[in-house]
């Protein structure tokens, strides 16, 4: 198979879908990579280091595009790379469709097989592939809302610890899972009083075992969650529904009692947002806006803020599937239901059905495909 890796476009993004290792791991299995020119630079990789594996460089994404039977990104297509899609082509990234119903309807258009790394999920409900971008996020989402509390920046000038005599800052939690979890381990060795809110009895019970009395757990309410909410110095959003459109669990008028100057950071932004007041995502250039005098930081891609790690922790993932994908091609996804799972458009369908839910589209079950689907145009 040719696997092909663009440079990402999205603003401000650093990540790569491909370390050199991993070229050398795929050209060991026989298969052939493209690169496009420069498309490791952030992630701190030359085009020389990709070439030393045996990958080849092109001059322009068109190229990748059109010779690749396998695209592997990080971030979902933007429009300006819609018109590289067609029927046959199988792209695997991170693409959360239930939040883009333009890119949903351009890939059943197109007919392209999109394989979302946010919807493998393994027989015990974790998502493997999201779970090391949800920890960088999590605890990216303490340190940039702690930096937007300083008043600088137009926050409080709150110092998360606080220092003797004076109190720490009021972290709230919303969502007890991977994001939720790392963001409280970052505020906790900052000195923060933390608060996660979360529905699961067996989560807190788990976070409870973890972290013990240096964290309070409530349980997720509305009554709860606007008592917090209104106590607030930083919020943080952390729902996760896999594949879905995030619940708006925060409502404008709890958003309204919170604090002059106080800071939410929405993770869930890449997924529709868990904060009604979280109406666009922004990005690292222009990462905040004001409403109702509290700052709103709603970047969609926030591990692209610390892109060697983020790519090091991803690749160590993806690698598995996707050499699994580049040699067995849809043998692989029939004998893993956790490929299955990731598999959200095939032959102008949607087959992931949170997706075609929120996209108000008709959801046809992969198995109806499984036993005559193929990938015979993507194997060598």
């Amino acid at each position: 198979m040719i696997i092909g890796v663009p440079k990402e476009i999205k603003a401000s993004e650093y990540r790569v879908a491909l370390t050199p290792a991993g070229v050398t791991m795929l050209k060991a299995a026989g298969h052939k990579v493209i690169v496009e020119t420069r498309a490791g630079e952030g992630s701190g990789f030359e085009d020389l280091d990709y070439e030393r594996e045996g990958a080849e460089i092109r001059a322009a994404a068109a190229e990748v595009w059109s010779e690749a039977d396998m695209i592997m990104k990080v971030k979902e297509p933007l429009k300006e790379e819609f018109g590289y899609f067609r029927e046959g082509l199988l792209l695997f990234t991170y693409l959360h469709l239930a939040a883009a119903p333009e890119l949903t309807q351009a890939l059943m258009d197109s007919g392209v097989t999109g394989i979302a790394y946010e919807t493998i999920q393994l027989a015990n409900g974790s998502l493997p592939l999201l779970t090391p971008m949800s920890e960088v996020a999590g605890r990216m989402a303490v340190q940039v809302g702690a930096q937007f509390l300083e008043a600088f920046h137009g926050g409080r000038g709150v110092l998360l610890g606080g220092v003797p005599g004076v109190p720490p800052a009021e972290v709230v939690v919303i969502g007890g899972g991977i994001v939720g979890t790392n963001a409280a381990k970052i505020a906790l060795g900052m000195g923060a009083n933390v608060v996660i809110l979360e529905k699961s009895t067996d989560r807190m019970r788990y976070l409870d075992d973890v972290f013990g009395s240096r964290i309070h757990t409530v349980m997720s309410s509305p009554y709860n969650i606007a008592e917090a909410v209104g106590r607030a110095d930083l919020l943080i959003g952390a729902v996760l529904i896999p594949g879905a459109k995030a619940p708006h669990l925060v409502t404008e008028n709890m958003v309204q009692s919170m604090k002059k100057g106080s800071v939410i950071v929405d993770v869930a932004v890449d997924q529709g947002g868990s904060i009604a007041t979280v109406d666009r995502p922004t990005t690292h250039r222009d990462p905040i806006y004001v409403k109702h005098g509290v700052i709103h930081y709603a970047v969609a891609n926030i591990p692209g803020a610390v892109p060697r790690t983020s790519t090091f922790a991803l690749t160590n993932v993806t690698m598995p599937y996707a050499l699994d994908l580049a040699s067995r091609g849809w043998e692989a996804v029939k004998g893993s239901v956790p490929l299955q799972k990731g598999v959200n458009t095939y032959r102008g369908t949607v087959t992931y059905k949170p997706v075609a839910e929120a996209a108000g589209l008709p959801y046809t079950p992969l198995e109806r495909w499984l036993d005559s689907i193929s990938f015979d145009k993507l194997e060598s």
